[in-house]
């Protein structure tokens, strides 16, 4: 789990412009996706880097149903991303940052008492080292 985990955080230092968010969607042992927020460098709302993983995902498989994928991002989903990814019908869910402000499954709202997916949502994975990132971003904006 920690494995997977690991890349997400790499994959959210490569973050230019947006809050440092890395998703990876994984089938079995084998990556099938793995992105960046990257809504200022797209100019899109939507490029949220669990929508743009979700969607390569979906082109990659030839399916947006994902039964048989986890996704691991750094942050707790918000409920645009949160929602995408119980109707993608990812199996497992794993998020390292609890959001506060954002989150869609449990720190704000939580999506799942509205749906019946059957999503299996695990948070706080290595969550000292996702807190990090966010925080180091904020500070960065601060100073």
């Amino acid at each position: 789990m920690n494995e997977y985990m690991k890349i997400a955080i790499e994959e959210a230092k490569k973050t230019k412009k947006d809050i440092p968010v890395g998703a990876v969607i994984v089938k079995g042992s084998d990556i099938v996706a793995r992105f960046h927020n990257k809504k200022e460098e797209d100019k899109d709302i939507t490029s949220h880097a669990e929508i743009l993983a979700l969607r390569e995902s979906a082109r990659i498989m030839g399916d947006w149903r994902l039964e048989d994928c986890d996704m691991y991002v750094t942050l707790e989903p918000c409920p645009m991303c949160g929602w995408a990814i119980l109707q993608s019908r990812v199996k497992n869910l794993y998020f390292g940052s609890y959001n506060s402000q954002y989150g869609a499954f449990s720190s704000s709202i939580d999506l799942t008492k509205i749906s019946n997916t059957k999503t299996n949502i695990y948070g706080g994975i290595m969550e000292k080292e996702c807190d990090k990132l966010i925080d180091k971003f904020f500070e960065n904006i601060r100073n």
